[in-house]
């Protein structure tokens, strides 16, 4: 059964004892389903996550031609291992002018932008495009940049839908901002060595593109002749349960189960920013999971400023408004100035909301940790969250010590849900 449209979460009343496990990386998956299609072999890649995001990835790869084997993961419900089956850089499948091989990408950013750069070195006529807010983000540096490599992109404004017109690899350099999304990057990077590509950065300094680092990191450790690749547990994910862990102090004591080793994720630094610090930067500390932060920033002990946003306000939703109004509902004290939120104590005066999501996964997981200690927090459509963590609800209801025992009602009625109706498909 699909989860109800309105979900209200049951502050826990018991102490939780807990080992949580969670799926693999989103980034780490996608580059490296990318970097497995131009491998000169078969890579088997280990502990992949399996959400919308991946699916979208795994399907586009086969449409391309890519031969890709995908088998359950027997400690996580979530993960697969796949196996592709590289051609060197071959991109068996490409459509023609007249009919161009149609990609749909969703709202998923990684594979977007990462498509893109990988159908120029196939032959033939591509055409992606993905949801409405897909469209409205931004491509435009990645674009300047392939054209810059003697590629052709049709569109109209720079944004999804576009048609790309590949002519396989040849020797070109090529410059790409990174202000908007280190995914431009990132896309370049995963597809230069192959392509005969020089690649520079330009808007920011490398330390300051963790993401860009990562693509780095991985592009140097991975098997192009084929082999196997473990896929590290995801750090963004990981935040909601040491979150968790924060707000239900003295009486929790949760954990994450094979969290991350490397120092490829910026948002491993997590669980370093609690007892909250006065400020946070979303360029230079912590990724995705700052949003986490945000929400459980009104349990803090003074007032934190979350800096540099900006890259928030053009992802899955506009982020910054987003957190701003949800909080606000609640009864939370939230001052925005330019790309900075402040949010201030406000352990006395808070109360539940309905939450809209926006169709943004980490809306939901963020504001139902909340709903973990305050009573009343209703999430609208938590489905949502089948982008990159499908049983994110599991782990909320699940008994411990894989799961934190909340009782999950269906809003509207006021009936708790059972395990297998928490699922997010």
């Amino acid at each position: 059964m699909p989860l109800p449209e309105v979900i209200e979460i049951v502050p826990l009343q018991a102490p939780v004892s807990a080992a949580i496990s969670v799926p693999g990386s989103k980034s780490i998956t996608n580059r490296a389903l990318i970097l497995a299609a131009l491998a000169e072999g078969p890579v088997r890649l280990r502990g992949a996550l399996w959400s919308e995001d991946t699916q979208i990835m795994t399907a586009a790869l086969r449409q391309l031609g890519l031969e890709i084997e995908v088998e359950p993961d027997e400690e996580e419900t979530c993960n697969r291992t796949i196996r592709v089956h590289g051609l060197g850089g071959r991109i068996p499948v490409g459509g023609t002018t007249e009919k161009p091989l149609d990609l749909y990408v969703g709202n998923a950013g990684t594979a977007a932008r990462f498509l893109a750069a990988l159908v120029c070195l196939g032959r033939g006529v591509f055409r992606l495009h993905g949801t409405e807010r897909m469209h409205e983000r931004p491509q435009a540096a990645l674009f300047a940049a392939l054209r810059t490599l003697g590629y052709r992109i049709d569109s109209p404004n720079d944004r999804l839908p576009a048609d790309i017109y590949g002519e396989g690899p040849h020797s070109a350099s090529c410059h790409v901002k990174v202000s908007e999304s280190s995914q431009f990057a990132s896309a370049l990077l995963l597809c230069a060595e192959t392509g005969g590509w020089n690649v520079e950065l330009a808007g920011e300094s490398e330390e300051e593109t963790p993401y860009v680092a990562m693509t780095r990191q991985l592009i140097a450790t991975f098997p192009r002749k084929g082999g196997e690749f473990q896929i590290e547990v995801d750090a963004s994910s990981a935040s909601y349960f040491y979150a968790a862990n924060w707000l239900l102090q003295p009486v929790a004591a949760i954990s994450v189960a094979a969290s991350p080793k490397s120092d490829w994720q910026i948002d491993a630094a997590f669980p370093r920013f609690w007892p909250l610090p006065a400020e946070i930067s979303r360029l230079n500390d912590l990724g995705d999971s700052i949003m986490t932060a945000i929400a459980v920033a009104p349990f803090g002990g003074q007032p934190t400023r979350f800096r540099d946003l900006q890259r928030l306000r053009v992802q899955e939703c506009e982020r910054v408004a987003a957190l701003k109004c949800e909080l606000t509902k609640c009864g939370a004290m939230v001052l925005e100035e330019k790309d900075d939120l402040t949010v201030f104590p406000a352990k006395g005066t808070l109360h539940g909301a309905e939450i809209e999501t926006y169709n943004d996964h980490r809306m939901a997981m963020c504001f139902a940790i909340l709903g973990l200690k305050i009573k009343g927090i209703r999430i609208k459509n938590p489905s949502c969250v089948k982008k990159t963590f499908p049983n994110f609800f599991q782990k909320l209801g699940g008994h411990a010590p894989s799961g934190l025992g909340a009782v999950i009602l269906d809003a509207r009625t006021g009936r708790p849900l059972q395990a297998d109706e928490l699922f997010a498909d």
